[in-house]
């Protein structure tokens, strides 16, 4: 393992920090192993309170985290209908409620088939999106709004993997290419339902042909880092 020339690193992001969080531990460890700086970056953030995969690349593959991102990715996701909150996940409080007695699950089988394809897509707000040079969340949390234009983005296939209609709970597999926010699915899924929808949990199962079960534990990638050949 050669950090200068480059390794492909997949980590399981563990729920509650940031992609930026999870790359400087990594970062540091590396380094430590090291004995010298390392050069890594990621390919495709996860938002806090999402789970799963996540790429790293050090030294002269990080070239490749353009290419990376294009990968098609996969996700299962749980969605609680009728209502939403401002980030359309549990970042933020329920911040308004819908009515849900009209929600069976032929009506989500009938619904969903409108979001596969090449469809546009409005990211959220709390998101990192660039505006005027600042991230949009950033607006967000200082009180201002804004508006976000549409994005085309693809999405390749949508599952319906548990439907609770007493919780009004709703898991899917979705797959997708760059640019989807899964977040903004769940928002426009619960207007395309006359209710409203946000998540309440999201995992990334697979980027391109790397899927969660090849990554490396984040909990224990020293003693993983540990077990690796270095050349120095």
């Amino acid at each position: 393992m050669n950090f200068k020339e480059g390794v492909i690193i997949p980590i399981d992001k563990p729920y509650g920090i940031t992609s930026f969080k999870a790359l400087a531990h990594v970062r540091y460890l590396c380094t430590q192993a090291n004995d010298g700086k390392v050069k890594i970056g990621h390919a495709g953030t996860l938002d806090p309170l999402a789970t799963g995969v996540l790429i790293l690349a050090t030294g002269k593959m990080t070239k490749q985290i353009e290419t990376l991102q294009t990968h098609t990715k996969e996700y299962t996701a749980t969605l609680q209908l009728g209502a939403t909150t401002p980030s359309y996940d549990m970042e933020h409080e329920v911040n308004e409620n819908f009515p849900t007695e009209h929600i069976t699950r032929e009506l989500i089988d009938a619904t969903l088939p409108q979001f596969v394809g090449d469809i546009e897509q409005i990211p959220p707000t709390y998101s990192a999106v660039k505006v005027d040079g600042k991230r949009a969340f950033d607006y967000r949390r200082k009180g201002k709004e804004i508006t976000l234009k549409p994005k085309n983005i693809r999405i390749d296939e949508i599952e319906v993997l548990d439907f609770d209609a007493e919780k009004m709970q709703l898991s899917i597999r979705v797959v997708c290419g760059k640019g989807t926010y899964i977040r903004a699915l769940a928002r426009d899924l619960g207007r395309a339902l006359n209710s409203g929808a946000y998540l309440t949990a999201l995992r990334r199962t697979r980027v391109g042909d790397v899927r969660v079960e090849d990554c490396v534990n984040y909990d224990q990638f020293d003693a993983w880092l540990q077990q690796q050949t270095i050349e120095k």
